[in-house]
């Protein structure tokens, strides 16, 4: 059951409307991907991007989350993130042979709920700790923003796609 788009309220405090408005973003990242084939959600539109898949957005996304909020914010590893790889470049939207939506889409919502429940444990104001990579130096106040900016961008990258592949139209 994809989460619901609901946008937050109108009136409250700073960390529930960021978060929610990050939260409704997320969920309409699942609403693009509803109903879609498996061929479908790996099919290359754009030939001069063929990475920008469904499947390879849903799996950028899921290593953006990790990248800014374990790695940078928290200080942890990026052993694992491709992001953080030299070569391939784009290697975080490479996806592997079998790799299934739902697995891809499994695997966001679990980096998502592990992002809020940073976001949740630590004040607005705190820095990241990443002693090698400079983005740490911003807040996590700043770190939400942008992860409502980049889920966005997507978003509308996958409406877009979405399009494309089957003539799905719809944001709301």
């Amino acid at each position: 059951m994809p989460p619901p788009r609901d946008r937050p309220p109108f009136v409250a405090d700073e960390r529930t409307q960021l978060v929610g408005w990050l939260d409704m973003q997320r969920a309409i990242v699942h609403y693009k991907c509803a109903g879609l084939s498996e061929v479908d959600a790996h099919r290359i539109v754009l030939p001069t991007s063929p990475l920008m898949t469904v499947a390879g957005l849903i799996s950028h996304l899921r290593w953006t989350e990790h990248g800014w909020f374990e790695v940078l914010f928290l200080g942890g590893s990026y052993a694992d993130n491709p992001q953080y790889l030299e070569e391939p470049e784009d290697a975080d939207m490479r996806v592997e042979a079998g790799a299934s939506l739902a697995k891809l889409l499994d695997e966001y919502d679990r980096q998502c709920q592990r992002s809020n429940e940073i976001v949740a444990a630590h004040p607005l104001d705190e820095v990241g700790r990443h002693p090698r990579f400079r983005s740490a130096q911003a807040t996590l106040r700043w770190m939400l923003i942008h992860m409502v900016e980049e889920t966005a961008r997507h978003a509308g990258h996958l409406d877009a796609i979405r399009e494309l592949l089957d003539g799905e139209t719809g944001y709301y």
